[in-house]
């Protein structure tokens, strides 16, 4: 009897139409077309797998292929994954670009191996930006008391509190109803996040800060690549690198029309200028020598000099 085609189960935490989940659509319609189905690939979008010690678990136990994470969760691997939580690092896309897709993001990777997983490259999220129900946010002052949902990240927390918002970690789960409860005024989110979840509809403001970026890592277990031909893991490896630059497109143009489209809802924009930008940027200083012991202080240095070179 002839073999079946060989799954590669997926896992990631985003509602299928989120860029993420289309570029992982998009990801198994061209392995699978590519591959002349000698791939199945099966999705399971917003962590139906379980969460990321499942997803961990199942790359290393070869019961899921690849996974996607956060970058904040991937530190008990390795503390240079922080980096990308430091605010007001990254000035523009092409920034990222350069230290995700460069050695510094690439190394970090490495700390996977030993447990099994290895790191392909880095999708996005895309930048942090406040949304708040409460009042416009033109300057750092305006934003001082506001109640915003944070992650648990200790950089998120601290660098919101260093703004002098009260940062408020609530299960992502529970986040629209607290919203639309007023338990909290707003949250601190990347554009498309928050549209595809439909945060329009509990906030009437947003202003863009792009204070943090998001990437994601995407994982794929070692015992599943060992066991592909060359010709196979070729077929996977080239396949992610387009599915990567998808990814980014998507992210990049759906700010643009998140940006045109907000208004329509009814929600007033605001962009902070450069200046107030650095303002905000000034405030949050104390950030980065909380965290320099643990990144480390030569890491940070080198992303900045890259960023500045590029």
């Amino acid at each position: 009897m002839a073999a079946g085609p060989t799954p590669i189960r997926i896992s990631h935490p985003n509602v299928p139409k989120h860029p993420m989940g289309q570029s992982f659509i998009k990801f198994k319609e061209l392995i699978e077309e590519r591959s002349n189905n000698a791939f199945k690939v099966v999705i399971f979008d917003s962590s139906k797998f379980g969460n990321f010690d499942s997803v961990v678990m199942g790359l290393q136990l070869n019961m899921l292929q690849m996974g996607s994470a956060a970058t904040p969760n991937l530190s008990p691997f390795s503390d240079e994954f922080l980096i990308f939580d430091l605010p007001f690092l990254f000035p523009d896309y092409p920034s990222t670009d350069k230290i995700t897709d460069g050695p510094i993001g690439m190394k970090a990777t490495k700390a996977l191996e030993p447990s099994g997983i290895i790191g392909l490259g880095y999708i996005e999220i895309g930048f942090r930006n406040l949304w708040n129900s409460k009042r416009p946010i033109a300057t750092l002052k305006d934003a001082k008391g506001l109640k915003i949902r944070s992650t648990p990240s200790k950089a998120h927390i601290q660098t919101l509190k260093d703004l002098g918002i009260n940062p408020t970690p609530i299960s992502w789960g529970e986040v629209y109803t607290a919203m639309q409860q007023k338990t909290v005024d707003g949250i601190d989110i990347d554009l498309n996040l928050a549209w595809h979840n439909n945060f329009q509809e509990v906030n009437s403001h947003v202003t863009i800060v792009n204070s943090i970026y998001s990437p994601h890592l995407v994982m794929i277990s070692k015992r599943f690549m060992e066991s592909l031909t060359p010709e196979h893991k070729k077929l996977v490896l080239t396949t992610f690198e387009e599915i990567k630059l998808y990814n980014r497109k998507l992210i990049r143009d759906g700010e643009k029309e998140i940006l045109k489209g907000l208004p329509e809802k009814g929600l007033k924009v605001n962009v902070l200028s450069p200046e107030e930008r650095k303002r905000w940027a000034a405030a949050t200083e104390g950030v980065y020598r909380e965290f320099e012991d643990k990144i480390g202080k030569d890491l940070i240095e080198q992303v900045k000099s890259t960023i500045a070179n590029q």
